[in-house]
């Protein structure tokens, strides 16, 4: 059960190099720099749990589960911070997304 926490934690850590990644679009200097050390930090975390969550979750189950949590959060981060649109479309297939991240969870 804590692998799993673990990935989940991970999965977030992806949402927030994503963040890091938007951030650095409107920026330049020094602020550029910060977020870019942000995006470093938030990406080596996320791979050091995911490392760490597959040594007992599959390989097979734990990549598509941290994807899929990271491009959820990542859309949900892309619609709160950075105004982009929340369609319908949108909306239904980041739902579907989730329907298969548990799905996966399942089996």
């Amino acid at each position: 059960m804590t692998n799993w926490i673990i990935l989940i934690v991970a999965g977030f850590f992806e949402s927030c190099f994503a963040f890091c990644l938007g951030k650095m679009k409107g920026v330049v200097g020094l602020e550029y720099y910060f977020w870019g050390i942000g995006f470093l930090a938030c990406l080596a975390l996320s791979m050091i749990l995911l490392a760490k969550a597959i040594q007992t979750i599959p390989i097979g189950t734990a990549y598509p589960v941290w994807t899929g949590i990271g491009a959820v959060g990542t859309v949900i981060v892309g619609i709160v911070f950075f105004h982009e649109p929340a369609t319908f479309g949108r909306l239904f297939f980041v739902t579907t997304l989730i329907a298969s991240i548990i799905g996966l969870k399942m089996v």
